[in-house]
C-alpha cells in the first residue's frame, strides 16, 4: 500500500476531517462498490497518479487532471467512459490511513440492513407510522368504490382504499389505476417494498413507485370470508 508517510503533513483523520472531504469519500465508497475495487488499492491509486499523472485500480482508470500545491482535480474512466471527476485536497491525499474504508464498512452494513428489511416478511400488527421497506402477505378483506383523483402532477387517476388482514390485525392501503382490477376482495395478495403512513389519524399501508402488489391466491367461492360476521373470519394466507 502506497500511503504517505506519518511524517508528513496532514490534517487528522476521524472529526476532524472538513465536510467537503467527508462527501468526498462517501461518494468514492459508492464507486468503489459499484465497480467492486478494494477501497485500499483504490484510495492508493490517487497519490499514485497524483505523483505519475495516472494509475489503474482494476478496470477504472485514474487520471489527475490538475497538480496544485493544495489540491489535485482527478478523472476516472472506464472503458474511455467518464465515471467521476473531482477534486480533493493534499491534506485528504497525504492521510497515512486508507479512510475509505470506514465508510465502505458503513456502506456496506447500511445496504445489508436494508436488503435484511426487504426480504423480511412484516405483520400488520406490528406496523408503525415511518416503517419502510416492508414486505407483506395478507388477504383482501374489503375494497371501497374506485373514485377519480387529481394527482400532485397535475393528472387525473383512480384510487381505490382496500382492507387487509393477516392473523395479527387488519390495515387499510391505497389501490391506485391498475391495481384495482388486479386485486379482488377475498384475493391473498403479497405486498413488496411499502411504508406506512397516517391519514387522517389512521394507520394507512403505502405502496409508492418502486413498491409491487402481486396475487398469490385468486378468491374463491368456497374461501370465501363472511364480512358480516367479522369475529368468525377466516383467513385464508
Amino acid at each position: 500500500m502506497l500511503y504517505r508517510s506519518s511524517g508528513r503533513r496532514g490534517r487528522p483523520n476521524g472529526r476532524y476531517r472538513p465536510q467537503v472531504d467527508t462527501r468526498l469519500l462517501e461518494y468514492l465508497a459508492k464507486v468503489s462498490l459499484k465497480y467492486e475495487v478494494d477501497s485500499d488499492s483504490f484510495f492508493n491509486s490517487f497519490p499514485k497518479a497524483f505523483e505519475h499523472g495516472k494509475s489503474k485500480c482494476g478496470r477504472l482508470s485514474i487520471g489527475c487532471r490538475v497538480r496544485k500545491p493544495d489540491y489535485a482535480v482527478f478523472i476516472i474512466t472506464r472503458d474511455e467512459k467518464v465515471v467521476a471527476q473531482f477534486r480533493m485536497s493534499e491534506h485528504l491525499l497525504k492521510e497515512t490511513t486508507n479512510p475509505l474504508k470506514g465508510f465502505t464498512s458503513r456502506l456496506l452494513a447500511m445496504r445489508k440492513t436494508t436488503q435484511d428489511a426487504k426480504s423480511h416478511s412484516s405483520k400488520i400488527g406490528g406496523l408503525r407510522a415511518g416503517m419502510r421497506h416492508l414486505n407483506i402477505k395478507a388477504q383482501v378483506l374489503e375494497a371501497s368504490q374506485p373514485r377519480n383523483v387529481a394527482t400532485r402532477y397535475g393528472f387525473y387517476t383512480n384510487v381505490a382504499n382496500a382492507l387487509i388482514a393477516d392473523e395479527t390485525g387488519t390495515i387499510k392501503i391505497s389501490l391506485w389505476g391498475s391495481q384495482i382490477n388486479d386485486v379482488s376482495v377475498h384475493d391473498v395478495i403479497q405486498i413488496k417494498n411499502a411504508h406506512v403512513g397516517r391519514f387522517r389519524g389512521e394507520l394507512q399501508l403505502r405502496v409508492g413507485r418502486y413498491g409491487k402488489i402481486s396475487v398469490l391466491k385468486h378468491a374463491q367461492p368456497q374461501n370465501n370470508i363472511s364480512i358480516a360476521h367479522s369475529n368468525e373470519k377466516r383467513l385464508e394466507i
